[in-house]
């Protein structure tokens, strides 16, 4: 039998099949309860050891101090840094991160996305607002 004949036949049989591929994101096949999805940080318990950061082996986590007396912490997290490997999960003692299997879609178009500050409300604002005033005096 030819190479071309088979070609043929393999043309003929995938008009009679169906499509193989899968309607996604209509239809979206169940995921693994150990799946590691994006990075959650909940700020109750957090000591600010720092173990999270030290321990990433990609560098994707930085945990920034406001107040270690009052445990005002922000969590940067860069997405596009991430190996999703769960050693930041493993090395938090007081188990404040999750990597969660519910969030795992992250792409995106625009690079901002991929940095995500986690912490109380104020917290945030706070630490974005002396970025602010750090860039400021730089120029």
């Amino acid at each position: 039998m030819s190479k071309k004949s088979n070609i043929f036949q393999d043309a003929i049989s995938s008009f009679v099949q169906g499509p193989v591929t899968e309607n996604y994101p209509a239809e979206k096949r169940p995921i693994a309860d150990r799946f590691r999805g994006e990075l959650s940080w909940s700020p109750e318990g957090c000591s600010g050891c720092n173990l999270c950061a030290k321990e990433c082996p990609a560098g994707a986590i930085e945990v920034i101090t406001l107040d270690r007396k009052a445990k005002r912490f922000v969590v940067r997290f860069r997405v596009d840094r991430c190996a999703f490997c769960g050693q930041c999960q493993t090395s938090c003692r007081k188990g404040c991160i999750d990597l969660a299997n519910d969030r795992w879609e992250l792409a995106s178009y625009d690079r901002s996305d991929f940095e995500k500050l986690y912490g109380h409300p104020d917290d945030i604002a706070e630490y974005l607002a002396s970025l602010n005033q750090s860039e400021a005096t730089d120029d």
